[in-house]
């Protein structure tokens, strides 16, 4: 699960629909030759379904057994993150480069466990999995770690926005900001000169503990549901 945290309200976003959000948003990308990329399509797939995963886990909010607050993505136990990307991996099959993308993903956003002995079977099955998904797709890993970055940017600018975001983040060559609430700059500019309108829906559950995991999951039925609007753009593009 997402989470936005304002002084009063949680935002609670699907990770699986922040990765449809992040999908809408790279189909209008037009640097590094994605447009004409003859395996375009296989990466907008893996980039619309790389947190398929987390579908199961994202039904209800997750608490903390000793603050009994929402754990978001970040801080979720280590073995549900570990067994969200095996999952989602697999429900790729029929698609074996995007299997293999989303592998990439979940060994690239995880690296800095790379030496936690918690973490090394993980690491391990991620690999392998990579591995057998590329021979699928009949493509190399140098090959696999060419198409990857623009999952991570598409996956970056969603998440910069979905979670309020203000630090930079860098993929594929470009900068990717927050500049206010209604704004995600990309820079340099890879929609030649265009303003890309998005939306996503969010939950609304009071910022406080609760009582149970129970209580948390029938308020998250009972939510208000809001839509979180913005734009993104070159650094440079006045919106009007």
């Amino acid at each position: 699960m997402i989470v936005r945290t304002t002084a009063s309200s949680l935002l609670l976003i699907a990770q699986p629909d922040h990765a449809v959000l992040a999908r809408q948003i790279m189909e209008r990308w037009k640097s590094g030759g994605l447009p004409a990329e003859p395996r375009r399509a296989s990466i907008l797939h893996a980039v619309q379904e790389h947190d398929n995963g987390w579908r199961e886990v994202d039904a209800a909010p997750v608490l903390d057994p000793a603050t009994r607050r929402v754990l978001d993505f970040i801080t979720i136990p280590a073995d549900i993150r570990q067994a969200v990307w095996p999952r989602g991996v697999a429900r790729l099959a029929e698609d074996p480069l995007a299997a293999a993308l989303v592998a990439q993903h979940a060994i690239h956003i995880y690296s800095r466990f790379g030496e936690d002995a918690a973490w090394t079977g993980f690491f391990a099955e991620m690999t392998r999995l990579r591995g057998d998904y590329a021979q699928r797709a009949g493509v190399s890993l140098e090959e696999v770690e060419r198409l990857y970055p623009f999952v991570r940017a598409a996956d970056l600018m969603s998440l910069t926005f979905c979670t309020g975001w203000t630090d930079v983040q860098h993929a594929a060559g470009h900068e990717i900001r927050l500049r206010d609430e209604r704004t995600l700059t990309v820079d340099p500019d890879p929609f030649a000169g265009v303003s890309i309108p998005f939306s996503i829906r969010a939950r609304v559950l009071p910022n406080r503990p609760f009582g149970s995991p129970v209580e948390a999951a029938r308020l998250f039925e009972a939510a208000t549901v809001v839509t979180l609007t913005a734009t993104a753009s070159a650094a440079g593009h006045k919106n009007t």
